[in-house]
């Protein structure tokens, strides 16, 4: 079953971005997900799959 999760959350991932940070905003989603790293303001695609297997938790949801 996936993960719930929307657009406007902000996640944490288990590594960090080059940049230092490792939390992420949810800009799309779909099988395919943009995330926005909140450091530097990069976006990167990423499958679902991958996604769920790096998050360490979700931050907030958005309702």
């Amino acid at each position: 079953m996936p993960m719930d999760l929307k657009v406007g959350d902000l996640v944490e991932l288990k590594k960090q971005h080059p940049c230092g940070s490792n939390n992420f905003e949810i800009v799309r989603t779909g099988a395919d997900f943009r995330i926005k790293c909140t450091g530097c303001e990069r976006q990167l695609w990423i499958p679902r799959s991958n996604l769920e297997r790096r998050i360490k938790k979700i931050i907030s949801k958005v309702d």
